[in-house]
This record gives C-alpha cells, structure tokens and sequence, in this order.
C-alpha cells in the first residue's frame, strides 16, 4: 500500500457530526496522522470564516497548513494567503441568478463571507439556518448587487422535494458552461467551469509535491466525488449519500455520528491498511 502524504478531510456529513462538532476521536486519529507527516487539507464549500475556529481547534495554522474552500475555487495557506483562486463573472451571476429565480429557487451569491440574498416570490433562503457565520445580506434585485466585489459562487437553498423537482427544469446550456452539483439535500451549488475539489487537489498536489497515489480523501456527498475519483485512496462514508456510494466501494462502517473519520485514519493511515481498527 502506497505511504499517505496528504488527507483530504470534507467537513458537513464526515469530520462534523450532526450538532457540526469534530467528535473527539476524530481530532485525536486527525493529531495522530499529523504526528506521522501527513498533510492535513480541509476541503470545504464553505469559505474560511464559516468554519468558525475549527483550524485552531485542529492545529491547523502553521505556515505550511492548507484548506480548500468554496468546493476548489480557493485555495490558501491557512493564514489566508491564496495559492490559486476562480470566480464568476458578473454576467455569469446575472444568468444563473435570472435563471433560478425563474424556477421559484432563492438565490445566496457568494462573495468571501458575505452572502447577498434574493427571495423568489414567497421562497425565501434557508441558507442563513445552514450556515449562520456568514454575514447576509438581503436585496431585493440584481441592481442592489455591489460591483466592485469577486464573485465565488452561487447557492439556492431551499426545502429539498421542491428543489429537486426544479433541478430537472434548469436548462442544458447551464450545465455546460458551469459547476452544478448538491452539497446537502437541501443545497445546490453552482461553480465556475472547472471549479471542484479535485482539480483543487490537483493543483495543490503539484505545488507540494505530491502525488495523487499519496492523497487520500474521506467524503459524503455529490461535491466530494471529484476529490474521491482523483485521489488514489477515496473512502465514502457510511452515512454517505447514494450517489456517491454507487461508485465509491471502499466506505467506512461508521457514521459521521460515530466518528468514521476516525476509523479509517486509523486503518489506512496509522495501520497503513493492516488488521485493527479503533
């Protein structure tokens, strides 16, 4: 078995359990991989100020510690610094915004950790209950959208029967030309074009030095499958959604509720692969 020289860590449905803390087995197998050498990364859709202090509640900020956020469209030393960043364009939120509110779906466009929220009718947003260390922001139209801001990504959150109803309705040419993928039930993101986890993990293994065959990633949803196909150890899991584990196997046999992170750190990392698990 390849030695692990960086493990990719997603954080809703994996190291979070359902009250979105890091169970204590998890922090202790994530300290015991440390000690070992590896590479910790968090891998996010969410920006850095929406992990609250989770980076120093893991010891996560030297100068040589990484996260990837907004689902591989940042890509920064932990002390903020950007090692690789894509945006979308302002014409490209005019478009995807028109399009969803057309489809009765609120609208949460992303800029750092500021969220400019738009009601379609009577849908509003259930992004501020999913996501409450973001700074929101409501506006009524496109007009009061500021300018001179990037632009990172586009959710719509909203009550998951009816969204996936309207998912069948968004036009072909949207899924062309940019990212469309579920993060939650109740959440669909979109990205610029090329934007996912693994091609983040891609650049980031270029830049240290790392192959995909020493990567290692532990995932749940449909926004981690990119990560989960490029690394050579991809675990899904157990609680993790269908999609992902029709074509991912290998899968742990615990939950994010019973510390499944730290299960298969122990058996891939710390036992590289042999017999004994926690």
């Amino acid at each position: 078995m390849t030695k692990i020289k960086l493990l990719a860590l997603d954080l809703d449905g994996t190291l979070f359990n359902s009250q979105k803390e890091v169970p204590f087995l998890n922090k202790m197998a994530i300290t015991q991989a440390k000690n070992k050498g590896v590479k910790v990364v968090i891998t996010t859709g969410r920006p850095l100020r929406a992990i609250g202090n989770l980076l120093e509640f893991l010891d996560l900020k030297n100068q040589e510690d990484y996260s990837i956020t907004f689902n591989g469209g940042l890509i920064q030393k932990n002390n903020g610094n950007s090692l690789f960043q894509k945006t979308l364009r302002r014409e490209d939120v005019e478009r995807i915004t028109e399009m969803l509110l057309s489809l009765g779906l609120p609208v949460d466009i992303l800029s750092d950790s500021k969220s400019y929220t738009l009601t379609a009718g009577n849908h509003k947003s259930l992004y501020p209950t999913a996501n409450v260390l973001l700074d929101f922001h409501n506006i009524k139209t496109l007009k009061e959208l500021p300018h001179d801001i990037i632009y990172n990504k586009i959710v719509t959150v909203f009550d998951a029967e009816y969204l996936d109803q309207q998912l069948s309705k968004i036009p072909k040419r949207f899924h062309e030309a940019f990212e469309i993928f579920k993060s939650r039930d109740i959440l669909l993101e979109i990205m610029p074009k090329g934007v996912d986890k693994g091609s983040a993990l891609a650049i980031l293994g270029e830049h240290l030095g790392i192959k995909k065959e020493e990567m290692m990633a532990i995932g749940d949803e449909e926004n981690d499958l990119s990560m989960l196909r490029w690394v050579g150890l991809p675990v899904a899991m157990k609680n993790a959604s269908d999609t992902v584990k029709k074509e991912i196997k290998r899968t742990t046999s615990r939950t994010n509720d019973e510390s499944g992170v730290a299960e298969a750190i122990e058996k891939y990392i710390l036992r590289e692969g042999k017999d004994g698990i926690i």
